[in-house]
């Protein structure tokens, strides 16, 4: 039976059964505090590094998740710091990245965010470290500018031209897409700017290697090498790091007037170690010393009484001299 209460709220709402005015959800706020679903919602500043998703790639903007309302999003100048490049070819769908928040909310409630800042800032810190402890960097050529090269280190790095090779360097361009390690000489983050220098690198590395060379090198060893320049007293040999002089006398058994009448430029050449000065990095080289000696020859292929042909070389008051064989003369 129903009672008193009953009654009168069925008479009030008719056709409404009593089990369906109990409430579906029972909220207990009785201690007068109701839920902040605000709080749910993170909250970022301008110059925090986020992660998030990609979600989207748009021809002028990125969409990523990164637990707002609402998306954050990438401007296509902000995803690189090359010029020029498609964002399809920077990021992909599903790919996990670093965004650094440029501006809290546009006037679309949305959060703008940069991915080459983010990644600018993270590698400073690095490059900083590696300038202090003079490590090498490397990074790929992605631009040529006046005066010298970009290079691709996390932020853009500038290397001059003067400062590319130990040698000058013509074409600028044939390093493009090439890959190339440096040393930092300079870094000033509130002008954003970092100097590089590859021939500081090829310096240091070739100093280190001509060391262990002089350590190995003894008086006495036969080694091969490539002759890189000849001048009037002789020539230089370069043997893989370090470079030795082999002079003019002792180039041939035959008298030599120019080094050039016996070798050039690029020929492999093997000698004979006559001296090595560690402290001076010199190193005296003899090719005569690997040639065989013409007058071991000469005793081998002559008897006492034979005739021989020869060539007249010099005529002097007590006779002439006569060429037998390259590097033999008789008076």
């Amino acid at each position: 039976m129903l009672d008193q209460t009953e009654r009168e709220q069925e008479r009030s709402n008719p056709g409404i059964t009593p089990e369906l005015t109990t409430p579906l959800t029972n909220f207990d706020y009785s201690d007068g505090e109701v839920p902040d679903y605000d709080q749910t919602i993170k909250v970022f500043s301008e110059g925090d590094i986020v992660a998030g998703t990609v979600v989207k790639v748009d021809k002028d903007e990125v969409l990523l998740d990164i637990g707002y309302k609402s998306e954050g999003v990438i401007p296509a100048r902000e995803l690189s710091i090359r010029y020029g490049v498609k964002a399809e070819d920077v990021v992909k769908v599903g790919d996990q990245i670093d965004a650094l928040v440029l501006q809290k909310e546009d006037k679309e409630g949305r959060l703008i965010l940069s991915k080459k800042r983010a990644q600018y800032e993270r590698s400073w810190d690095i490059l900083e470290k590696n300038m202090l402890e003079n490590q090498p960097v490397e990074g790929e050529v992605i631009e040529v500018v006046k005066g010298g090269l970009i290079l691709d280190i996390g932020l853009r790095g500038f290397l001059p031209a003067s400062l590319i090779d130990i040698h000058r360097v013509k074409d600028l361009h044939s390093f493009l897409g090439t890959r190339l390690t440096c040393k930092i000489i300079e870094m000033d983050r509130n002008r954003n700017n970092v100097v590089l220098s590859r021939r500081a690198f090829l310096e240091e590395t070739a100093s280190e290697r001509r060391k262990i060379l002089l350590e190995n090198l003894e008086k006495g060893m036969r080694v091969s090498g490539k002759v890189s320049s000849l001048v009037s007293f002789g020539a230089f040999v370069n043997l893989g790091g370090i470079d030795g002089l082999i002079h003019i006398s002792e180039l041939s058994w035959c008298h030599v007037e120019k080094p050039s009448e016996v070798l050039s430029v690029g020929d492999e050449v093997e000698v004979e170690i006559l001296e090595v000065d560690k402290e001076r990095e010199r190193i005296s080289l003899s090719r005569k010393a690997c040639l065989e000696d013409p007058w071991e020859l000469l005793s081998r292929e002559v008897r006492i009484g034979e005739l021989l042909q020869g060539k007249v070389t010099k005529l002097v008051p007590f006779g002439a001299f006569v060429q037998v064989r390259p590097g033999i003369e008789g008076l």
